[in-house]
């Protein structure tokens, strides 16, 4: 039986070992750089523990969405046996919202409006609802897939209209009412509705070129209107006006989830990427102002955030997937 024999040094043509010097070399080099810590600020912050208090009995599912009224009460968004949850601002259970309504089977986004109307964003039934504060159904946007049609191949192959949705993620408003949805998984769009909630345009599709979407996953806009876009897949944010003119594209903080923009007269985002548990602080222009965050299972860990949301410049709600909780955190940035 011939045994294979690795080849002397010698053995080798002169020319290769001096590529391979000349590698090792350039490794040696390289590696110290590489290693090198991110130039970007680290942002020190802290999880409280045990912020929200859940009644004996009820539990959060893969939480997917968190959001908050003008009153400062929040609205988790979860995968579980009560979708849409309340709670104080102290962290205490208020109530469930929605229960019975037909609309729940992949929860994606929980948004409040301006007048603390409830906005409920479902990419498995391709419907977004608006709920005002009692709870009572004022709008649906959208329609469900209809099983029975697709049994029987009436509808396989047609063409989705403008005004339904394949897989929406999220929505923002704007300031005359109208509302913008990324719509999603499937058509890789934004589309617009007026107050009225009727369609009014949409732009983007499916590809990596500029203006092009692949999985738009959360929107905020700021106090001037202008609209950010967490295009996922891509890993970017792309930023647009209303009118759907591309204004700039944003790099560098990984595949972006979720997004929150905070109030006031100087407005920062927050970008979660959900794959590495970090966060990371960005201004209207784009720089990165910090970064926190890293993955795994314990308090201040995060496993998949998937919504985030930002009252203030120092205080984030973190709804993480994998790890079936919303975490509150205090960050306490260098002064």
């Amino acid at each position: 039986m011939k045994r294979f024999r690795f080849p002397q040094r010698n053995s080798l043509p002169a020319a290769a070992l001096r590529y391979a010097s000349l590698a090792f070399l350039l490794f040696l080099i390289t590696a110290p750089l590489a290693a090198q810590p991110s130039a970007t600020p680290q942002i020190p912050y802290t999880s409280v523990p045990n912020f929200f208090k859940l009644p004996a009995g009820m539990y959060f599912g893969e939480c997917a969405g968190v959001s908050l009224d003008s009153k400062g009460n929040i609205y988790v968004v979860n995968r579980g046996r009560h979708p849409i949850i309340e709670f104080h601002p102290d962290g205490t259970f208020m109530r469930t919202i929605g229960d019975g309504l037909d609309v729940f089977e992949a929860p994606h986004r929980v948004e409040i409006d301006p007048q603390d109307n409830i906005w409920y964003v479902d990419a498995g039934t391709n419907l977004i609802v608006e709920l005002d504060q009692q709870g009572r159904l004022l709008r649906v946007y959208g329609k469900k897939p209809e099983a029975w049609t697709w049994l029987t191949h009436v509808v396989e192959h047609g063409a989705g209209l403008p005004w339904m949705f394949n897989q929406p993620t999220d929505l923002a408003f704007g300031a005359n009412g109208n509302i913008f949805v990324t719509d999603g998984y499937g058509n890789s769009r934004v589309a617009e509705f007026n107050a009225d909630g009727n369609f009014v345009k949409d732009w983007g599709e499916r590809g990596p070129a500029p203006g092009q979407f692949h999985t738009p996953h959360s929107i905020v806009m700021d106090s001037k209107g202008t609209l950010y876009v967490a295009d996922r897949e891509n890993r970017r944010v792309q930023v647009f006006d209303q009118n759907g003119h591309l204004l700039k594209i944003w790099h560098g903080m990984g595949a972006p989830w979720g997004l929150c923009i905070t109030p006031g007269p100087t407005q920062v985002i927050y970008s979660a990427d959900g794959f590495t548990g970090k966060f990371y602080k960005l201004d209207l222009n784009g720089n990165i102002l910090g970064e926190f965050g890293k993955p795994g299972k314990k308090l201040g860990e995060f496993g998949w955030t998937h919504g985030i949301a930002c009252p203030s410049e120092n205080v984030v709600y973190a709804a993480e997937e994998l790890n079936y909780r919303v975490q509150k955190l205090l960050l306490h940035p260098a002064q």
